[in-house]
């Protein structure tokens, strides 16, 4: 089916992206796999390109696009290339709202600028080790001083976290924490008392750096709250669309593309005689995958365009997330399958895809959470406000 959600416009941004892909990031990948972190250097060549802050306001030296379809495209190529590494959907469409929506007038001049160049890269630091999915877990606390904040606890599973120069820190600002006690601090590189724990190390993603922080009596400047005080659930909450939104967009992208080389390697590949796609479990098997996929396309990009009218809701952006990033999950056990011995092959892409997508029903919010959210829409059950939700 012929997509509809594109202008000429958005298609001459793809291959601006794939140009991108192409000279800057596809040609060094192997090398940020064994090394753990992309090249800062990558970061400034997507600035120069364009690509960054592309919805952030010129005058501040963005793109002036205030239309998520451009961060679509971004995630679509970047999950047909295989290289989730460098992060930059994180960046634009997860982190860059919060500056621009919430920013003062000094913050965004004092952020923004470096934010769209790639010389400030961004991280948000929410989960900790023993609050994964429940905000009433956090336990890192931000205690007013005057005329600072003093911003004490660890984050983990932090993405962007060894490279970041900015980072939005959920932090419980009264002793009670949860939907009325949070609030967002920005602490910058350098900051004393701000360390970084360990690269962790993954089974997927390996170029894209994720860390362990470590608040120490940091010293956070008052001008660095971000948003109203004591208000970080409710900014949270207002951006979790656009972020999930982010992840199933990624996901269907994969799956599809995962079912595009399949189709060529069953095509060209041969058993007892005969092409791998003359077999009829063979067929069934990408016939059912093309129309999973089909189906799931339809639906995201309804979602997508809903979201540029600013009309998606929660429920329906949950929905997205949830079904197109456990349709790659299977597509992407279902394609190695295909594959044979070669798909258990890391120099093959769908082994590659297997283990870099497994996260996806994870972060964001996990696969069960969305069903959480889903299920109490259509049978509502008294609940306190901050329960069971993973911003």
């Amino acid at each position: 089916m012929k997509r509809r959600i594109f202008t000429e416009d958005h298609e001459a941004f793809r291959e601006t992206v794939r140009t991108f892909l192409a000279k800057e990031v596809l040609p060094h990948y192997e090398r940020w796999e064994r090394e753990g972190v992309v090249d800062r250097s990558a970061w400034l060549a997507a600035g120069r390109q364009g690509l960054l802050g592309t919805a952030v306001p010129e005058e501040y030296g963005g793109g002036g696009q205030d239309d998520f379809r451009y961060g679509v495209v971004l995630a679509e190529e970047f999950a047909k290339a295989g290289a989730p590494g460098l992060a930059i959907g994180l960046h634009n469409d997860v982190i860059g709202p919060y500056l621009t929506s919430l920013g003062t007038e000094e913050q965004k001049r004092r952020w923004l600028p470096g934010f769209c160049s790639g010389e400030t890269i961004t991280a948000i630091a929410m989960t900790e080790p023993g609050a994964g999915s429940d905000l009433q877990g956090i336990r890192t606390t931000a205690e007013d001083r005057g005329d600072h904040w003093l911003l004490n606890g660890s984050k983990t599973f932090i993405s962007n976290g060894i490279l970041a120069d900015l980072v939005i820190v959920v932090a419980r600002t009264t002793p009670e924490g949860g939907a009325k006690g949070l609030g967002l601090l920005v602490v910058e590189r350098g900051a004393e008392g701000f360390e970084r724990g360990r690269n962790l190390d993954k089974i997927g993603q390996k170029s894209q750096d994720t860390a362990e922080l470590f608040f120490h009596d940091v010293r956070v400047p008052k001008e660095n709250l971000l948003g109203e005080l004591h208000g970080a659930f409710g900014h949270l909450m207002a951006h979790l669309v656009q972020e999930r939104m982010s992840i199933a967009v990624a996901a269907i992208a994969g799956a599809e593309h995962l079912l595009e080389i399949t189709r060529a390697y069953v095509t060209g590949r041969e058993a007892f005689g005969r092409s791998l796609s003359r077999f009829q479990h063979i067929r069934f098997e990408v016939a059912e995958m093309a129309t999973e996929c089909a189906v799931t396309r339809a639906f995201v990009d309804r979602c997508v365009e809903d979201h540029v009218r600013g009309e998606l809701d929660a429920v329906h952006a949950s929905m997205a997330k949830w079904w197109a990033t456990e349709l790659h999950k299977r597509v992407a056990d279902r394609c190695l399958q295909l594959h044979g011995g070669y798909g258990y092959m890391t120099e093959y892409p769908v082994a590659r895809a297997f283990t870099d997508g497994r996260i996806q029903t994870i972060y964001g919010g996990t696969t069960e959470i969305m069903k959480e959210i889903i299920g109490r829409s259509l049978l509502p059950r008294p609940a306190s406000p901050e329960s069971s939700e993973r911003p």
